[in-house]
């Protein structure tokens, strides 16, 4: 792929980031324009455009951000709670072609949500 995305080029380390996890499945990063007082990316190394692009092959690798998400949030003293976002095309918000999680909390979040 000649056109790589943002996400992509952290992943390959040629854009600097606020690494909080690396794993060989996926890294955890601070969102540079933070939506909440904590906002945390979970982004996979398998470049995945968005869900409805998933496959059967990757639910482990869906399981997995999950989990991250959890251990990121815990992390960052997200005990009162925290949400997690994954935006799905541009009616839904989606503004980078690949798959991640936003995990946002350190505040009280309202609903509905947008």
């Amino acid at each position: 792929m000649t056109n790589k995305t943002i996400f992509q080029k952290i992943i390959d380390g040629e854009i600097p980031a606020d690494l909080l996890h690396d794993d060989e499945e996926c890294v955890a990063i601070r969102d540079v324009n933070p939506q909440a007082p904590t906002h945390l990316l979970v982004i996979p190394k398998k470049l995945i455009p968005r869900t409805s692009e998933a496959s059967e092959e990757d639910q482990s690798l869906l399981g997995h951000l999950l989990l991250v998400a959890k251990k990121v949030a815990s992390e960052e003293g997200l005990n009162e709670g925290f949400r997690i976002v994954i935006n799905n095309g541009s009616a839904g918000g989606e503004s980078v072609p690949h798959l991640h999680v936003h995990v946002l909390g350190g505040r009280q979040m309202g609903w509905p949500p947008g």
